[in-house]
Formats: C-alpha cells, structure tokens, sequence
C-alpha cells in the first residue's frame, strides 16, 4: 500500500488535475482534503475537456472518490458541477463518492460576505474569488459553521443557524446589507438536503473504506505558496494546502501518508494580487499567457506569468517535504530564445534564499537571475526524455540541482499521452 499526497507547489495552477487523472488509474481512490470550489482542474481526455472545481479529479476515471473533512462544500456549486459532468457522460453516484458529514457547509451568506467585504477593501483588494471560501473557514475557526450532519436533525440545524446569523447579522448592518432570516437559510437548503446527505459518510466511514483500498491519492487544490499559514499572507487561500493537511482533512491520519509528490510549472503564474518577483510585464509575459493559455480555470482572470523562481519553489519543497516533482508545461517555453531561472533575491543590498514574510520588503525584491540557451525545438507530446532537446534536458536539470530533487514526471502537453514518465511513483 503506497498513499500519496500531490501538492502544488506554486501559487497552484501547477496543472495538478491533468497529473491527478495521470496517475489515478495506479490509485484505488482519490481524496480532496483541504480548500473548497475555488480550485480549478482541468483534464483533456481524447476530445472531451473535463473543468472540476470540488469533485476530485478521480472521479473521470471512475475511482471511489471523496471530498473530506477539510473541505468547504457549496452544495449548490457541487451539484452544479455534478451535472455538467453528467452531461458529458459520466454517472457520479453515491456509490463512487463519499462527502465527509462533518465537512462544513459554505451558504449564500457566506458567497455575499466575501463579496462584500473585499469591495470594501478598495485597492487593497487580496484576489479572492468571491465564492465564500474564506467566511466559511472563519465560521468553523468561530464554532459557529453549519455541518452537512446538521441537516439530519430540524432542531440542531436551527440552532446552528440561529447562532449562525447573530453573527453574520451584526456584520451585514455594519456593511448596509439586508438581513437575513433562519427561514431564508432553510428554504434555500430545504432542495437540496435530501441529495446531499445520500452523498453524505460519517469520516470514520469513509476512514475505513478507504483503509481497505490498496493505493490513495490525496489530491491538493491551490499551492503552497497560498498557504494560509507559509504562504505570501495575506494575500492567500484560507485553507493549508501543504500535505501536512492531509491528516487533519482527508478522514485519514498522519501514518496514513507515504510520500508527497510536488507539481511545478516550467515557469511561475498567479492568479489575483500579491507578490510576484519574477513577473513579466512586456512580452515575453504576455508570450508566456497566450502560450500556456494562462486563464483560470474558476475566475476566467489571466494569470499573471513570470520566469521560474527557484527561490519560492525550494522554499514550499522543504517545508512540505516533497522528494519528487513532475514538471509541467514544458513545451510552452519552446519557441523562446533565451529562458531565465530566478536564483536568489536581493533586497536593500542583501541576498535572500528565501521570501521573507514582512510585506513590506517585497516591494524591494530585484530577482536574480540566471539565464539559459531556448531549445526553440518542438517538445509537445515527447514520451521519452531521451528525444528532448538537449537544451532542455539542461534546463530541467538546473531546475533540479536549484531545488534540491529530482523529475518523476515531465508533461510535454496537456493531454494524457503527453507526458514523459521517468520513476514509477507507486
């Protein structure tokens, strides 16, 4: 039994879903553990393009899949998604997907909060996807959330929510918003209640399942860059998306992991604000974005896209104890000349191995670089590392020797067969 836990080790937008759906099929299931539907995973199978958000990526292979109890659930959103997935074919039954009961639920009010709140902030905005996310992570930080176990008992369900709107009452008058009633919560929750809790396992349950199955996956969303607690704060996720997670969100304990495996991109993106110091804004950036068609999956935003910062990326791989990376993206730097790696900073004449936490050197940050010979050959769908250019072969092993470990997998596009497989991670 080998249980694995794949991490992003950006500020996500690694292409972890298409790595996912790779390697799910070694996999007897896959868990979600952490974050909710601001997550964006997109899988390319044959001529079908599949968008997840919530559902893990094993479910288009048809693994027993489950959203755990780190997770934020919309149910809205979830069946939302459920039913384009139907639509193109797939049947997601009870049976193939088990939602931990005591995850808490992300409602109407939270989606509104978040986005009143970041309006207020004006030009201090933080980049969050207006979805609820963060509400719903404070509201179970304050005891106050309302969890999918709730809905099986009228009584507890009001409680919860009456205690619930106190507080999110005080807010609203505060921000000039309307009221909201117990009744309001309950009609918008009362057609969608019976469907959820079929979908709904106590985390024991689900613990024991999947102590039978032979291999887990353990799917993260976001990066580790977004790490509520190591990540550029405050401009991050609300959850912790490092694999140390995994014990607190998946229904399984610390025992329970074997291995984490990172996912970088050949080059560095994010989505919304906060730092970035190797950020390109001329046209290689905008090479970079048309290139990689660098739009997020759940926004619609571009992604901002810079050269690849060895700095971040040794920093998020030691504090989240990966020993092996797939690289992704490869073939997007095909066509360029010159290619640079960020190798250290200097801020106010100091170098820096890593990036400190006080905002306010960040706006100090000069990268330092070093730059490489562009390969300007055609990498897309090469299956062996052998027929890589040899430039590029030089450049994916400097990106090793900067961060401290060694490829397992190389994706030279986005489809499945696009991908060079260079140790068995099973």
């Amino acid at each position: 039994m080998t249980n694995v836990a794949i991490v992003g080790l950006q500020w996500g937008d690694e292409g972890k879903g298409k790595i996912v759906d790779f390697l799910s099929d070694k996999f007897d299931a896959v868990v979600r553990f952490q974050g909710g539907h601001n997550a964006g995973h997109t899988i390319k199978v044959g001529d079908k393009t599949y968008k997840l958000s919530l559902l893990p990526s094993g479910i288009i292979r048809d693994k027993f899949s489950v959203i755990g109890s780190g997770v934020v659930v919309d149910p809205i959103a979830l069946f939302n998604e459920i039913k384009k997935l139907e639509d193109q074919g797939l049947k997601i039954s009870p049976e193939r997907l088990a939602i931990a009961d005591n995850a808490c639920l992300i409602l109407s009010i939270h989606q509104e909060l978040d986005q009143l709140l970041e309006a207020e902030k004006g030009d201090n905005k933080i980049g969050t996807t207006g979805r609820g996310i963060g509400p719903a992570y404070e509201d179970r930080a304050g005891r106050r959330a309302v969890r999918i176990c709730d809905l099986l008992d009228e009584k507890v369900l009001r409680e919860r929510l009456t205690n619930l709107l106190f507080y999110h009452n005080l807010l609203r008058k505060s921000l000039g918003a309307e009221l909201v009633t117990v009744e309001k919560i309950i009609a918008e929750l009362a057609p969608i209640r019976d469907r959820l809790l079929s979908y709904a396992r106590p985390s024991f349950e689900i613990y024991k399942k999947l102590s039978t199955c032979g291999n887990v996956m353990f799917e993260g969303a976001q990066g580790v860059l977004l790490d509520v607690t190591y990540g550029t704060f405050p401009f991050v996720t609300s959850s912790n998306t490092m694999a140390g997670q995994v014990a607190l969100g998946s229904c399984m304990g610390v025992s329970d992991l074997h291995k984490t495996i990172g996912i970088l991109k050949a080059y560095t993106t994010r989505v919304g604000s906060g730092p970035f110091p190797t950020e390109l804004n001329d046209e290689t950036g905008q090479f970079l974005r048309v290139e990689g068609n660098e739009v997020g999956t759940v926004t619609g935003r571009d992604r901002r896209c810079g050269w690849f910062d060895a700095v971040l990326v040794r920093q998020a791989i030691k504090i989240s104890s990966v020993k092996e990376i797939a690289l992704t993206k490869l073939d997007v730097l095909d066509k360029l000349e010159k290619i640079k790696i960020c190798v250290s900073y200097k801020i106010n004449g100091e170098t820096y191995d890593y990036l400190p936490q006080a905002n306010h050197l960040w706006s100090n940050i000069e990268p330092v670089y070093e730059e490489m010979e562009g390969w300007q050959e055609v990498t897309v769908g090469t299956k062996s590392v052998d027929d890589l250019p040899e430039k590029a072969r030089k450049y994916i092993a400097r990106i090793e020797e900067l961060c401290g470990v060694k490829s397992a997998i190389i994706s030279t596009g986005p489809k499945r067969e696009e991908t060079i497989i260079l140790k068995d991670l099973t």
